[in-house]
């Protein structure tokens, strides 16, 4: 089995410049903390060679292609996985408090596929594969490149 954990952000000053829609334009900044609040994600081998997924739903797949979390979708895709995991995540926060949960999920997700993998990510090559996930993959509109380079910071 495979868990990660990732802390929550408190965001002070600068919420919001941390979109595209912003930093494509102009230069901003961000001041945040991380808490003692997190997620976490764990990763089991699967008997059924399918893929069940647990979060605030149970998905219970026989191809990434049919997973509704886009983001776990995309995660596997990505990395080129197709079956036989369960992934479970469980929080410290409920999802939509403002405190970077997609970022969170992202970032450990992607933790803990690599781990599965045999690879040991660097704090940069998880940030910059978990913006190409929620950004341009996923199209989060709440996801930022500075989300996930502070929650790396720690």
């Amino acid at each position: 089995m495979i868990l990660t954990k990732t802390p929550f952000r408190v965001s002070f000053a600068g919420g919001g410049s941390d979109l595209p829609e912003f930093y494509k334009r102009k230069t901003g900044a961000v001041v945040s903390c991380t808490i003692d609040k997190a997620m976490y994600i764990a990763i089991h081998p699967y008997f059924h060679d399918k893929i069940r997924i647990k979060y605030s739903r149970t998905e219970d797949v026989s191809s990434v292609a049919e997973i509704e979390h886009p983001i776990v979708r995309e995660c596997l895709s990505l990395l080129g996985i197709e079956r036989g995991m369960e992934i479970a995540s469980f929080a410290d926060v409920p999802a939509g408090t403002g405190m970077g949960s997609s970022s969170a999920f992202t970032v450990g997700l992607l933790h803990a596929l690599y781990v599965r993998s045999g690879k040991s990510p660097s704090p940069e090559q998880l940030a910059s594969t978990a913006c190409e996930i929620e950004l341009d993959r996923v199209k989060a509109p709440s996801a930022g490149k500075t989300n996930m380079l502070r929650l790396l910071a720690v």
